[in-house]
This record gives structure tokens, C-alpha cells and sequence, in this order.
């Protein structure tokens, strides 16, 4: 079994690496030739772990390895990957060409308006800015276009992956995606029902406030507000209440730098990593933020698109929680699991550090605000958060509800479906063209299927660190017990149990969505 394994992190390193390459160099200048060897090296990555005999070797070991080793958990997470695997070389291939071709779409598309291309950075502008409600319906409608210029590849993609999950015994890739993931799909959706039921009259209430809000911005008296009224394409992000931008406080002020700092702050090293990364606008660059670990062997990178504005800062303290996760990763664990523990771990410590930017803690100790302006403004930005935190959460269960069904059925009506579901959950009145893909413009449903669930639990996870953090660890954040904290109880297990052994080891309890409530909700 020691040689078996052996031989498996080596070759798997070698070709996650080679995979890792070319996906960075595709999202950094979306050239031909980096998709095609993105497709080469997902293409021989997907054909090694479907080897058929290899699958039966791994059958053997899982019966053979002892219970809670790290041999064991190194073949269960083999088996795992392979298992979803055992499917036709034919399905695979079309798998990694239709996805391929899909994502370069959404990298090297531009939104038009009136014949003139927008960036999405533009696009994002207007909706925030603008008071001119002609003109964000426009913006609005140009930012769907992608939609309807990939709906046919992506419904065709969906059955696919529904194709190859059904020759695997399941009824579809979501409960297949659930199951391998670690998840069950019964307890996540009756956490996030019971989540809709616990946030309703809040979020209800905030979003009357809001529409107020926003009928004074743009002058209007309109009973029914329309999707192109939020400052964002989606609804996912809360509308700024005046006052509490950090925008303007971000003139002179450089965000690499208050990056660094913050983590510096913690005894985590990120200057190292900045090297690699690539942090600003380009042409034919993908337009989004993510993290990337290259080797698991410390070479971690970060793509971003930085403007001097609070969103680039949340996203950049956000991307970098990731990229220390990865980086403090004990290094002496087998490649295999020398990774995070949970999709929705990594999330969870991500959230964390995007929540920083709204923190009296961090505003004083890094943009240097005083403790009487601080005095004045922290009752607005903890409204503030609330109201993120409560549109955040809706949004992430419109988009879980609906990748759900799509997958159940991607035959029905899901333009009429997203709209029901945005209208009962967001409480936004649809467009009067409800038979447009508007959901398909969504990058997620293509790049990242059965993904979303992860963002909310990962904010769920990191309202429990943040209260154990408090209570255990060091009543200040910015703390070097904090960050030994994270890199001894999170980073450093890296994936040598399941998600619900790390919890319950770093926190004392098993995941506990009241403590997202208690910080948001009550």
C-alpha cells in the first residue's frame, strides 16, 4: 500500500501541476493554445483517474487500509475522485471541450451597449453609481447578454454531467456531487430552509428600508423596484448606506500594502505569494478574483482585478484567506491531502478576512480611523453588515435552490423558475422578459457546478470562529495567538479528516449556523 500511495502523490502532483499551469495561463491572457493545453492536461488528469483497474486496486486498499490512518483517508479521497470518474472516454472528452469552450466565453466576452464594449468593472460602476434609471436598465440588460450566448452549451453541459453521474448509479451530478463532496444533501437544504425561515422578517425589513433608500437616490416614486434598481447584477451584494463606503477613506492608501499588513499582523507571511500573482486589469484577462494553489508545495497565486475601492479590498483580503490556508498547509502530508479539508473550509477562512474591512478592529489598527470617528460610524457599518450579510445569504439560497432544480431538470421552464425563485426568496420583481437566460449569466453554473452551498456554509464556519476566537483565543483579532489559532487548528490538518472532525476540533462544537444569527440576524 506505502509504494501504491507513493506512487500516486507523485504522479498526481505532476499532473495537477501541469493542469495548475495552464489554467493560469489561460485566465491570465486567455490565449488559444493555454486552452487547449488546459484541456490536454484535464483530459489526461480525467483518463488516469478513471483507469478501471486502478479503481478495483483502490476497492481493495479502501477494505485493506486501517480505520482513521492517513493511508486510509489518502484512499478514500483517491477513491472518491476516481469513483466519479468511471465514465466513458467519450464523456469525458466531451466534458472538458464543452466546459473549456464555455469558460474562455465567459473570460473573453464584453458586455455591449449601443455597439460599444463594457468591461464587467464598467458594468459594476454603473449599477453603483449611477442614478440615471434608463441608462442601469440598459447596463443591467447588457450585463445578461452572456446568458443567452451560453445557455445552449451550458444546458447541454448540464446533461451531460447528469448523463455520467446516471451511468454511475445516481439520479443526477447534484446528489452525486453532494455525496462525494462529503455533504448531505438533506441536512444542508434543512439548515438553509430553516435559515430563509430565521432571516425572513429581518431580510424583509431591510429590503423595505433599502427600496426606500434607493427611490430617493434615483428620484423616483415607483411602488415596484426592478433588478436593474441594486447596485449589482444579481443582487447579491448590499447597497452601500451613505457613510459607510471606505472608498474615499482608501485615497493615497494601497491595497496590496493593508493586505499584506493584515496578514502580517497575524504572523502570516503573503509577500512571497504577491510575487506571483497578477493583480490588475488587462485586456482578454479573466475579469473575476480567485485563488490558485500551483504545487501545494507553497506556490500559491491570486488573480485580481484591482480598483482603489472597497470591493477590491474585501476581494483581495478574501482571496489571500485562501492563499494563506494553502500556503500554511502542512507540508510534510502526502500530496493528497496536503489541501484544505473542505471546499467550504477554505471558503470559511476567506469570509473571515473579507469581513475585516467592516470591522472597528481593522478599520482603526490598519486604515488608521480614530476611535471617536470610529464612535460615529461603527452603528451604520454593523447596519451595514447586517444588511450584506442577510442579501448575501438570500441570494447564495436563490442560486442553491435553482442549481438544484436545474440539475433535477433542465427541461422545465428555468428562465420562469429563476425568476419565481429570485421574486419568493430575494423578494425582487422579475423584468417583464422573463423568457431570457438572465440566471445562465452567472459564471458559477458553468466554471463551478454544486459549489454555491459552499459560500454559505463557509460564512456559517466563520461566525463560529469568529465568536471561538473571541471567547478562547484573544479578545483582539489582529493577534499572533489568532494566527497560530488558524495556521495550528485549521491550516495545518490540511485534509487528514473530514470537515466535521476540523470543526469540532478547532471549535469544541460540530458546525452551528446559530452563531451566524447571533451575528447577523438577532
Amino acid at each position: 500500500m506505502d509504494r501504491f500511495l507513493g506512487d500516486e502523490n507523485e504522479k498526481l502532483s505532476s499532473m495537477l501541476l501541469a493542469l495548475s499551469e495552464a489554467m493560469w495561463n489561460v485566465n491570465t491572457t486567455g490565449e488559444e493554445k493555454w486552452q487547449k493545453a488546459e484541456m490536454e492536461a484535464e483530459k489526461a488528469y480525467r483518463q488516469y483517474v478513471s483507469n478501471k483497474e486502478r479503481f478495483e486496486k483502490l476497492k481493495v486498499l479502501q477494505k485493506e487500509s486501517a480505520p482513521d490512518s492517513l493511508n486510509a483517508r489518502q484512499v478514500e479521497r483517491l477513491y472518491q475522485d476516481a469513483f466519479s470518474n468511471q465514465i466513458s472516454p467519450e464523456i469525458i472528452h466531451e466534458l472538458v471541450q464543452l466546459s473549456s469552450t464555455l469558460s474562455n466565453q465567459f473570460n473573453t466576452f464584453r458586455a455591449k451597449i449601443d455597439s460599444k464594449e463594457v468591461t464587467e468593472n464598467m458594468v459594476r460602476e454603473t449599477l453603483l453609481k449611477s442614478t440615471d434609471v434608463t441608462h442601469r436598465e440598459k447596463v443591467w440588460h447588457a450585463s445578461k447578454q452572456i446568458g443567452k450566448e451560453v445557455e445552449e452549451g451550458l444546458l447541454q453541459l448540464v446533461k451531460l454531467r447528469n448523463k455520467a453521474a446516471q451511468s454511475l448509479g445516481y439520479n443526477d451530478h447534484y446528489e452525486m456531487s453532494f455525496e462525494l463532496a462529503e455533504l448531505n444533501l438533506e441536512e444542508v437544504f434543512a439548515i438553509f430552509e430553516d435559515l430563509i425561515k430565521q432571516t425572513e422578517e429581518p431580510f424583509r425589513r431591510v429590503k423595505a428600508e433599502l427600496d426606500d433608500e434607493l427611490r430617493q437616490q434615483y428620484g423616483i416614486t415607483d411602488k415596484v423596484l426592478y433588478p436593474w434598481h441594486y447596485h449589482d447584477p444579481f443582487f447579491q451584494e448590499a447597497p452601500s448606506i451613505p457613510g459607510t463606503d471606505l472608498t474615499p477613506q482608501l485615497e493615497g492608501k494601497n491595497i496590496e500594502q493593508l493586505t499584506i499588513d493584515t496578514f502580517s499582523s497575524l504572523g502570516m507571511e503573503i509577500r512571497d505569494l504577491l510575487v506571483k500573482s497578477d493583480l490588475y486589469e488587462r485586456p482578454n484577462k479573466n475579469q473575476h478574483a480567485f485563488c490558485l494553489d500551483m504545487d501545494r508545495q507553497g506556490d500559491v497565486r491570486v488573480l485580481c482585478n484591482i480598483q482603489s475601492n472597497q470591493y477590491w479590498l474585501e476581494t483581495m483580503l478574501h482571496e489571500f484567506g485562501h492563499a494563506v490556508y494553502d500556503k500554511y498547509v502542512d507540508r510534510k502530508l502526502p500530496f493528497i491531502i496536503r489541501t484544505h479539508a473542505h471546499i467550504f473550509t477554505t471558503e470559511a477562512v476567506a469570509m473571515f478576512f473579507g469581513r475585516m474591512a467592516k470591522e472597528e478592529e481593522w478599520l482603526h489598527k490598519f486604515m488608521g480611523l480614530s476611535k471617536e470617528q470610529l464612535a460615529s460610524w461603527m452603528p451604520l457599518q454593523q447596519k451595514m453588515q447586517q444588511r450584506k450579510m442577510l442579501i448575501m445569504a438570500r441570494w447564495i439560497m436563490t442560486f442553491v435552490f435553482f442549481e438544484r432544480e436545474l440539475y433535477r431538470n433542465p427541461d422545465q421552464d428555468l428562465n420562469r423558475l429563476w425568476w419565481k425563485l429570485v421574486k419568493d426568496i430575494q423578494g425582487v420583481e422579475p423584468p417583464n422578459d422573463q423568457d431570457y437566460p438572465h440566471w445562465a449569466a452567472k459564471i458559477h453554473f458553468t466554471i463551478a457546478p454544486v459549489y454555491y452551498q459552499n459560500y454559505l456554509l463557509g460564512e456559517l464556519m466563520a461566525s463560529q470562529m469568529h465568536y471561538y476566537i473571541q471567547e478562547h483565543v484573544s479578545s483582539e483579532i489582529f493577534t499572533e495567538q489568532t494566527g497560530r489559532f488558524f495556521i495550528e487548528k485549521v491550516f495545518q490538518p490540511g485534509d487528514k479528516t473530514d470537515w466535521r472532525e476540523l470543526i469540532q476540533s478547532a471549535t469544541g462544537e460540530s458546525l452551528n449556523p446559530a452563531y451566524f444569527v447571533k451575528q447577523f440576524v438577532l
